[in-house]
């Protein structure tokens, strides 16, 4: 929840969701670009909860999908 707040503030950020799905958590994120999630990593606050999260995690993240977006409904294009 502390992430989405920070990330809520993130210039580019179309769409931040955690949920749970199969006793697993799960981040998905939408961005107008790679390099806004890049500058997202710099916002203070993000490196610190990602430090925290990491010993919770079974392994690294698994590498996002990157995509271009054509349209959609949903998002402020």
């Amino acid at each position: 929840i502390k992430a989405s707040e920070i990330v809520s503030k993130a210039p580019g950020c179309f769409f931040y969701v955690v949920g749970i799905e199969n006793e697993t958590v799960v981040i998905q994120e939408v961005w107008e670009s790679k390099s806004h999630h890049d500058e997202s990593l710099k916002m203070p606050g993000v490196r610190e909860l990602i430090s925290q999260a990491m010993p919770l995690l079974d392994g690294p993240p698994a590498k996002g999908n990157e995509l271009v977006i054509l349209g959609g409904y949903g998002l402020d294009f």
